[in-house]
């Protein structure tokens, strides 16, 4: 079983092309300026895969003790 689908999939994929290039960008409107962190590129990748509604992990959530 597929963690993710085939569009998330593509979705990350195309998010990654643009941090290649470096054209990608955080915050609302892009305003927050270009991503430099891979990881922070991933995760841009997979809110908007889950923002477009594809199937994609549950959010992981800390347990406090």
């Amino acid at each position: 079983m597929a963690k993710y689908s085939k569009k998330a999939q593509e979705k990350i994929e195309e998010v990654m092309h643009e941090f290649k290039h470096g054209e990608l960008k955080s915050g609302k409107g892009g305003k927050g300026g270009i991503v430099k962190s891979r990881e922070q590129a991933i995760a841009i990748g997979i809110s908007e895969a889950r923002e477009a509604g594809l199937k994609v992990p549950k959010e992981k959530k800390l347990i406090k003790k």
